[in-house]
């Protein structure tokens, strides 16, 4: 996954240079923006995995999406208003938590359906596409719903919405002593239970690639700077004197790019340190054996449903901020994109394989894929053909290594 990351960076950056004679790819300024779209995909990719694993499907979370965005609008723009007053430090607080209450209520109520209705998750969750989509249409009765709280927008990026040079080296120290700790973490767990350990000089390699993948993301983020323009009202805003050469100040990691990592750190925990976690690969990989066993399956899969459900709500507190605004549109086809992410990433349809970084990943190949085209030149179209058979080459990919590890 990371090689071919890796060559589609270069393809297209090497393509732009053929010819327009400018690869605008590999620039802070398009990595920087790359990172911040894939993070409302990333975020639902990491409920996704779980669903999938567990042999279900669901095709409903970009209307989920849409609908609690529209519901977090309405909620900030016209009733709040109304009973806190105008720029009430609440609001924003309020909204979030009604979205993200609404989403998880539509997913457990997804997931009741699946697992005690005995409906297939494939024709639920088809139903919640249309139902939430046509839901959101009637709440907003058509209108787009802006502007938003200006401290909600902030969850969106942007200049104001990123945390600076300073605060993304703090990440970054934070991040190179995590990736330390993981590494010491498990080479004393292997210890314990006698397990084949790798030789020090392999975990200071590893650890020292983690580190510097690290901080090369750091320099990368830091070294894309506010536009001059937007500067220029800073400091007269602040009172600030603009020296003859400009005044340069980094954009910094965006608050989506480390929302989309608090929630991989936190997912990656449970699937891999937590008893949920690990019914949730028993029942994909046997269900059958897993109800045997003890475990309640249909409760599980209402709670990964719920999951997925407050998952996309998070994901349209930052697809809504970013816009500024809640329209119907918003969370269209997202559903595609989010399968075909956790599928790209590894997760297997068959059942009881997949990771939250493989994910992860695979969002960012499926953002980078559209980021690409549109550098290039390619129409909608031609983009939807490329995500389809990029879909398609990642399912029989999974067929032709199940087929070859039995």
């Amino acid at each position: 996954m990371v090689g071919a990351l890796a060559l589609i960076w270069v393809g297209f950056h090497v393509y732009g240079e053929l010819a327009n004679g400018f690869g605008a790819f590999l620039t802070p300024r398009n990595l920087w923006n790359l990172t911040v779209q894939t993070s409302s995909i990333g975020i639902m990719a990491c409920g996704m995995v779980l669903v999938i694993i567990t042999r279900n499907i669901d095709l409903s979370v970009g209307s989920i999406l849409g609908f609690c965005a529209i519901i977090m609008g309405v909620v900030q723009v016209n009733i709040l208003p109304q009973y806190l007053g105008l720029g009430h430090p609440l609001i924003w607080i309020i909204a979030i938590l009604c979205g993200l209450a609404i989403g998880t209520a539509i997913g457990a109520f997804h997931g009741a359906l699946i697992a005690y209705g005995r409906i297939p998750a494939f024709i639920v969750t088809l139903g919640g596409l249309l139902v939430w989509r046509g839901a959101a249409f009637l709440v907003a009765r058509g209108e787009t719903i802006s502007p938003v709280d200006p401290t909600f927008s902030l969850l969106g990026g942007g200049p104001y919405g990123s945390i600076g040079a300073v605060g993304s080296w703090i990440v970054g120290i934070i991040g190179c002593v995590a990736v330390i700790g993981l590494i010491a973490f498990g080479r004393r767990q292997r210890v314990r239970f006698h397990f084949p350990l790798r030789p020090i000089w392999a975990e200071a390699v590893l650890a020292a690639l983690g580190c510097a993948v690290v901080i090369g993301a750091v320099l990368l983020v830091n070294a894309y700077y506010w536009p001059s323009g937007i500067v220029r009202r800073y400091a007269e805003a602040e009172g600030i004197t603009v020296p003859e050469g400009g005044l340069e100040i980094s954009h910094g990691f965006a608050i989506p790019v480390l929302i989309l990592l608090a929630v991989a750190i936190v997912m990656s925990v449970v699937m891999r340190m937590t008893r949920f976690g690990r019914y949730v690969y028993a029942i994909g990989g046997n269900p059958e054996a897993a109800e045997l066993a003890g475990i309640n399956s249909r409760m599980m899969t209402v709670k990964i449903f719920a999951i997925m459900g407050f998952l996309a709500g998070l994901s349209a507190v930052v697809a809504s901020a970013r816009l500024n605004s809640a329209t119907n549109a918003l969370g269209e086809l997202d559903e595609l994109f989010v399968i075909a992410a956790a599928v790209i990433g590894g997760t297997s349809l068959a059942g009881g394989i997949g990771t939250i970084y493989g994910a992860i990943l695979g969002a960012l190949v499926m953002q980078s894929l559209q980021t690409g085209m549109v550098l290039v030149g390619f129409d909608a179209a031609m983009q939807r053909v490329v995500v389809g058979g990029v879909l398609v080459l990642a399912v029989w990919l999974d067929i032709l290594y199940r087929r070859r590890s039995k």
